[in-house]
């Protein structure tokens, strides 16, 4: 009855789109215009990396008008309450609170096989909860969908199967790792990081023809040469003095105006950028701490040009998620990272150690250790900065919009 409903609802919005574009009063019909290419971005709100890969991708698709439309959809906005608890705020409490129990099920799920009963149960749940989303699927009418999320993707894949849904959907993977969830028969194309998660689709059953890798998808304005003297003068501080952006606290190590507050005790000569996002309390403990550190400390709230913090900044001390550690490695900005969320974004501390692009910091004495060490090695600092820059990919967005409009 669900896939009936939903195809129904796509066959008669289609027609009545169709009739509504054809007839004009009191002539007989004749063919219309052909209409622009519609994409729809879905994503879900469990963390902000997925919002801003979907955002991204879109950014640049607006930039190819005219004949492209795309609209962004994040899929919590059209769940049931009870579901969008479970789903985006159980999971908000589980990273920041229990991390250790959210890494047992992150590796528990990756291990599901998808006949089991819990996965019939868990996808049955999934599809009652999202007729809303389907109806605003139907009315947006696309011509191909992009996913930057799992669920969406797995959703959508369940009626490809049964031919409920007939446009092509492809999904962008927005970490340096590749789950199980990610990976469904009947997807038009992946997105990958990089060759290593390529890889693992391949191995996965990914047919190779419809794995690109791209990158994961960052704003424009992460691809402008960004002139630091400017930023810096911009937010008041000297250009010339090593500073360090500091963003995302985490159980590992401590609230941010803590960690600011022992970063500036140390007896060394830097600046300190401290990102609070829309925390006003944060803010407010940190603009009263400044006082005491008349321009070293630089509190800064919730901003959409991060990009000219970045490029300020010569190390970002920041927790590895797969969109921040991409918009650092497109600026060419290296990392101290901490507090990775057991799952994704300890894989995603790994790649980045491995690639020589960042340090790990595991408590406070570790980080304020990590940074002597970087001020105090102004060669290997720039070894990693050389190999963050080389390892970006400023244009990944721009590469995923090429790629679909070129395969439909």
């Amino acid at each position: 009855m669900h896939f009936a409903f939903i195809s129904d609802t796509f066959d008669s919005i289609r027609t009545g789109i169709a009739g509504g574009r054809n007839r004009q009063a009191g002539h007989a019909y004749e063919p219309g215009p052909v209409r622009e290419k519609r994409i729809l971005l879905l994503s879900v709100s469990a963390g902000a990396g997925h919002i801003r890969a979907a955002e991204a991708i879109r950014a640049y698709a607006d930039m190819r008008a005219p004949g492209i439309k795309a609209a962004h959809i994040d899929v919590m906005d059209f769940v049931p309450a009870a579901f969008r608890k479970i789903y985006s705020n159980f999971y908000i409490t589980l990273v920041t609170r229990f991390p250790v129990l959210w890494g047992f099920l992150y590796r528990t799920m990756n291990s599901a096989t998808p006949d089991s009963m819990t996965e019939k149960i868990r996808q049955g749940i999934q599809r009652l909860s999202t007729k809303r989303l389907m109806k605003e699927i139907a009315l947006a009418d696309p011509d191909l969908i992009i996913c930057t999320h799992f669920l969406p993707a797995e959703i959508l894949a369940s009626l490809t199967r049964d031919k409920a849904l007939r446009c092509p959907v492809w999904v962008q993977v927005t970490d340096f790792d590749l789950h199980r969830m990610w990976v469904h028969d009947g997807m038009a194309g992946y997105f990958s990081a990089n060759e290593e998660v390529a890889f693992r689709m391949r191995s996965q059953g990914i047919a190779p023809q419809s794995i690109h890798v791209t990158g994961i998808p960052v704003m424009p304005a992460f691809a402008q040469i960004l002139d630091r003297a400017q930023c810096a003068r911009e937010l008041g501080i000297d250009p010339r003095r090593m500073t360090f952006l500091l963003m995302g606290g985490g159980a590992g190590i401590g609230k941010l105006d803590e960690m600011a507050e022992q970063l500036l005790a140390m007896n060394a000569d830097f600046q300190l950028l401290v990102l609070a996002g829309k925390n006003e309390k944060l803010l407010h403990s940190l603009r009263s701490l400044s006082r005491r550190f008349p321009g070293r400390l630089i509190p800064q709230g919730y901003t959409t040009r991060i990009e000219r913090l970045m490029a300020c900044a010569d190390v970002a001390i920041t927790k590895p998620g797969g969109l921040t550690a991409s918009e650092c490695l497109a600026i060419g900005l290296p990392m101290i990272v901490h507090s990775p969320i057991p799952g994704q974004e300890e894989r995603n501390a790994d790649f980045l150690l491995e690639q020589g692009v960042a340090l790990k910091a595991s408590d406070a004495e570790t980080l304020e250790y990590r940074i002597r060490f970087l001020i105090d090695s102004p060669a290997k600092l720039a070894d990693m900065r050389r190999k963050a820059k080389a390892l970006g990919h400023p244009f990944a967005a721009r590469n995923v919009i090429d790629t679909v409009l070129r395969n439909n």
